[in-house]
């Protein structure tokens, strides 16, 4: 009889405990984009571009200590965009995406307040998912462009409209 309890405990009792311990070991993907700002506004306008090979970092600090406790590099591809794998929770911590390098030699600024952006990476927030997505990043041109006159003249108007 107390072989019987047992196997009954093994095989429907462990499965169940190893499925709940699981997912907080399931990895995450951070995913996001990488623009260049040819009007020097400081957000996406119809001008932008997305920027390939660029690079960014995802760093994660201890809340307590502020100590940088995760880091890893991630690239853009041709589309600007950018996943990194983390392989673990990183929970009690602040974790952050951050521009590092833009290859265009004209777009090496990086757009204040938009240099980096807040990730959560835990299972305790009711995110379903495993991917994580962070609002995009930019560089900036060092000097406006042309076309940009005629997209700030449009959003003028349709703030009149208003």
């Amino acid at each position: 009889m107390g072989v019987r309890i047992a196997f009954v405990v093994f095989v429907c009792v462990l499965p169940t405990m190893v499925s709940a311990i699981r997912p907080h070991l399931a990895p995450f993907y951070v995913k996001g984009r990488v623009y260049c700002d040819p009007c020097r506004a400081g957000f996406e306008t119809p001008a932008t571009t997305y920027i390939a090979g660029a690079e960014v970092t995802l760093q994660c600090n201890d809340r307590m200590t502020n100590n940088i406790v995760y880091s890893k590099k991630g690239r853009t591809d041709s589309t600007g965009s950018y996943t990194i794998f983390v392989d673990a929770n990183q929970a009690n911590q602040n974790c952050d995406a951050r521009l590092v390098t833009s290859p265009l030699p004209d777009c090496k600024e990086p757009t204040p307040g938009r240099d980096h952006s807040r990730v959560i990476l835990n299972r305790f927030n009711g995110i379903a998912t495993r991917d994580r997505f962070v609002n995009n990043l930019g560089f900036m041109k060092e000097t406006v462009a042309s076309s940009c006159a005629k997209i700030f003249r449009r959003y003028r108007e349709a703030d009149n409209e208003n």
